[in-house]
């Protein structure tokens, strides 16, 4: 069973710095992913919301589709960590059962 890393979040100065870094030439944008674990599809949103906004992006008067974390949503995503971990029991049992090791109708004895 593979298990998720906690959520990361980064905030504006943060994502400003990397952004003047990959405009001055300072820094690739692989350099950028290997430094910090960022994937290379977050920078590309980064990079793409700078872009359209420059200096201006992820200001609090800008949504922030990252930072609204709503409660339909968090309740949402513990359900499928529920859901994720009733399979993963389900696919051992199945592995149990069919190896013999479990049979349906007996007890215990």
């Amino acid at each position: 069973m593979s298990m998720s890393r906690p959520k990361r979040t980064f905030d504006r100065e943060f994502k400003l710095t990397l952004m003047h870094q990959l405009e001055s030439g300072e820094k690739r944008p692989g350099q950028v992913c290997r430094e910090h674990a960022l994937s290379h599809s977050l920078l590309k949103r980064w990079r793409d919301q700078y872009a359209e906004l420059g200096d201006q992006a992820w200001s609090d008067s800008q949504p922030n589709a990252e930072a609204e974390d709503s409660p339909r949503v968090r309740e949402l995503e513990a359900a499928l960590g529920r859901a994720h971990l009733e399979n993963e029991l389900l696919r051992r049992a199945l592995r149990q059962a069919e190896k013999g090791g479990f049979r349906p109708g007996r007890s215990g004895r």
